[in-house]
């Protein structure tokens, strides 16, 4: 289903490549209707190796709907995300899949109209915002994760509702009280409707359902925009979206600002409860990691003392022990584009109005680029080590343009998590537990991640 204001609305605007067009591209087109939908969403770097095997690193497939040329490794990584001659398009990338669900996030914007609203909204990630929301973040989390201790826990819900509070704090200023269940709900089904099946709203399907929470978010978020547009006191990013103006003087429009809050709140606790729970089940199987993360947080800040903003850089070993997990599990596992224009790659002629994708998830376990790729070693991240490698082997934030607006902020919420766990728990996972991941839309063990919180002293 294309946008349907896109052609008007974006100067960009390239008609979907006819499968004749592509005919070139080696490929196949796998169940009837299907393609090879189900066979992505089980496994993406799994589906990725076999394509690879037996096609080469581009290649051709039918999934959710149409047909998708993947390109594979860092150089088709820096091609795409890095866009030096805008030779791609993230809208129309993304736009079969959440047109309907995120209308007016960043994602869904491209060149001029990207830049103009993503400079608008940096506002809110300056360090004096930045250092507000460290303090919010401190109180949430160790109020909450205290309570952890000496529990045996599902560890994803447990985390995912945690990052929802940090979320509703942060961002908005106020919990969400009564209505928390309802927005988590709005949340999880918009999610869920990206990789639909059906990509019609219609009854009973994952697009309605999705659509419907939009629209449950849009109700909610929308009264709010005049008040905190008035109210100079709030530090809240809500109300410094609210509040910020574009290179002309011009705010952002109420229906703007709530696509925006909307995109936003679901990256910041969507995207980080997956990572930081790929992060804690890495901590369990890895007890020496733990404790050398422990003592570092340790020697930051003492147990029950939240960390400051300028406290974050010091959580070295913490960092890229975060960094090898989201290599390990991509918290976006495929990045979709649209080519604009005719372009090669690795002697393919590829179309313009071709849909193209890159693999995170399969790019992070090349040994080409990652040695003994299945083994867990967050010294893959020293300095040097990250200076001899390609710079985009490794891409969990996207890159160019498009890299995640709140990557700061992911990272201050994961350390602050991080240190109020460690210094109060250690994590500890049964003998031979395994958890199975579910890919898509955004990773998660099936089962909820089973961990036992041993209370420290």
């Amino acid at each position: 289903m294309e946008l349907a204001h896109s052609e008007s609305a974006n100067p960009h605007w390239t008609p979907r490549a006819t499968k004749h067009a592509m005919a070139s591209i080696p490929g196949e087109d796998g169940l009837p209707f299907l393609g090879a939908t189900l066979e992505i969403l089980r496994d993406p770097a799994a589906f990725s190796a076999r394509m690879i095997a037996q096609y080469g690193s581009v290649y051709r497939v039918k999934s959710f709907g149409f047909d998708t040329i993947a390109l594979s490794g860092a150089e088709a990584n820096e091609l795409v995300l890095f866009d030096r001659d805008k030779l791609f398009s993230s809208e129309q990338g993304w736009g079969p899949m959440l047109n309907l669900l995120f209308p007016r996030g960043l994602m869904l914007m491209d060149f001029d109209r990207h830049r103009v609203d993503r400079r608008a909204l940096q506002v809110a990630f300056k360090p004096e915002p930045m250092k507000a929301y460290a303090q919010v973040l401190n109180e949430g989390a160790l109020a909450r994760i205290k309570g952890w201790a000496g529990q045996d826990l599902r560890f994803y819900p447990e985390i995912k509702q945690l990052t929802l509070e940090l979320a509703a704090t942060a961002f908005l200023g106020i919990p969400f009280g009564p209505d928390a269940d309802k927005v988590n709900q709005a949340f999880v089904d918009m999610v869920q409707a990206s990789i639909g099946v059906v990509r019609r709203p219609l009854p009973f399907t994952q697009m309605g359902r999705g659509v419907k929470g939009r629209q449950f978010l849009v109700d909610y978020f929308g009264p709010m925009v005049e008040e905190r547009r008035r109210n100079e006191n709030r530090q809240d990013m809500f109300s410094q979206f609210c509040r910020a103006t574009r290179d002309d003087g011009s705010r952002l429009t109420e229906g703007e600002i709530v696509d925006h809050m909307n995109f936003l709140m679901m990256a910041a606790h969507d995207t980080i409860t997956s990572s930081v729970t790929s992060m804690v089940w890495h901590l369990a199987r890895e007890p020496e990691w733990q404790e050398k993360l422990r003592a570092e947080a340790l020697s930051v800040a003492p147990a029950g003392q939240g960390l400051t903003y300028d406290d974050l850089g010091r959580m070295e070993l913490t960092e890229m022990f975060f960094k090898e997990a989201l290599r390990m599990v991509a918290p976006v596992p495929t990045i979709p584009r649209r080519a604009l224009r005719d372009f090669t790659f690795e002697g393919f002629d590829i179309p313009a109005g071709a849909q193209v994708s890159v693999s995170p998830s399969y790019t992070h376990h090349m040994a080409e680029y990652w040695p003994e790729p299945e083994r867990f070693d967050p010294l893959r991240f020293t300095a040097e080590e990250i200076k001899a490698r390609h710079r985009f082997a490794w891409v969990p934030f996207g890159g160019g343009a498009h890299m995640c607006l709140g990557l700061h902020f992911a990272y201050m919420q994961m350390k602050i998590i991080m240190h109020h766990m460690l210094t109060h728990m250690r994590v500890e996972v049964e003998p031979g537990y395994e958890p199975d991941w579910q890919a898509w839309p955004i990773p998660k063990p099936k089962d909820g991640l089973k961990l036992r919180m041993v209370k420290l002293g």
